[in-house]
């Protein structure tokens, strides 16, 4: 049996989530025959810490004192904006010699100042992508995904993200079996797949200010299966094309037809997650017309076809 040490590491300011979530997926994977997890926990001096909910952390040693692991887990939180030159200086001798590094929310922060993620596609919490983009312009920073994996390197966007990537680890340590048995002890709906958007499209894009917009946003979601062209919306909201397309862009920050597109994507990603229905059918109720093109925009947005993911997150049937 192939034991992995893993190293949290534990500083003031920690979001205490970032750091105890992957730790639950990790030790609930390590209850199942031949799977093995080494959890260790680690501060500068050893120390207690203190977590920005106010929680008081005891870590297991310092960091000089740590075991080598295999994979390091620099959490987030308030703590991470500050200057670290100790930590730093730790983090860039001993990020390189873990066989995975990993940073939840703002733990990107600290593995950018310490130059771990110079040339490698990022993500971190939506609220900090414009800082770490503009503060360190040699990481190439996604500010979509929930979690991106670029080699050895693993980030995830914010607090709870960082159970989906423990989660994806573990699948791909052990399995996906062993990942969804996790998943449902955690009492989670489902494994989100790390190019899930941080944001549904009504998040992610602002609401209109005028009445006549908000109202298309609004109808947009409630009939993802309509006319959804720029003609048709621009008609709703009785302004002309070119108006419509301008007036929504400078409102809502996206083009109609990319929040029509990933509108209707959600539409069918619930579909295929809670439903039965054969993709033709969830095809035309999401607006798509044939499983063919429905099919084109799952592989260009999720890398994935529709079969597939429905097969790796639909949420289990009740035996009840």
């Amino acid at each position: 049996m192939k034991q992995r040490t893993v190293l949290v590491v534990l500083f003031d300011g920690i979001q205490s989530l970032d750091a105890t979530g992957p730790m639950e997926v990790f030790a609930g994977a390590s209850r199942s025959p031949g799977v093995c997890y080494d959890l260790r926990t680690a501060s500068l001096d050893g120390g207690p810490v203190r977590s920005t909910g106010g929680l008081t952390l005891m870590p297991d040693s310092s960091l000089a004192d740590a075991p080598a692991p295999h994979t390091l887990l620099v959490p987030g939180g308030q703590g991470t904006r500050g200057g670290h030159p100790e930590l730093t200086r730790w983090l860039r001798e001993h990020g390189p010699r873990a066989e995975r590094l990993v940073s939840v929310c703002t733990g990107a922060l600290l593995l950018a100042e310490a130059g771990l993620l110079d040339g490698h596609r990022v993500t971190t919490h939506w609220n900090y992508c414009e800082q770490l983009a503009r503060d360190y312009p040699a990481v190439r920073v996604d500010p979509e995904p929930i979690f991106v994996r670029d080699g050895r390197l693993a980030t995830s966007a914010g607090v709870t993200a960082g159970i989906d990537l423990a989660l994806a680890l573990v699948e791909e340590d052990h399995g996906r079996d062993l990942a969804l048995d996790i998943a449902r002890h955690l009492v989670m709906f489902l494994r989100r797949p790390g190019n899930q958007a941080q944001f549904s499209a009504q998040l992610s894009a602002r609401t209109a200010r005028r009445e006549p917009l908000r109202e298309v946003q609004h109808w947009i979601t409630q009939h993802p299966e309509a006319d959804l062209g720029v003609d048709a919306l621009a008609a709703r909201a009785r302004l002309s094309p070119r108006h419509f397309a301008r007036a929504f862009r400078s409102e809502t920050g996206t083009t109609p037809g990319r929040y029509v597109e990933r509108v209707r994507l959600e539409h069918a990603r619930r579909l295929l997650e809670d439903t039965a229905d054969g993709v033709e059918r969830i095809a035309r109720a999401s607006g798509y017309g044939t499983p063919e093109a429905m099919r084109r925009a799952f592989v260009k947005t999720l890398a994935t076809a529709p079969a597939e993911y429905r097969r790796r997150f639909r949420a289990p049937v009740s035996s009840a």
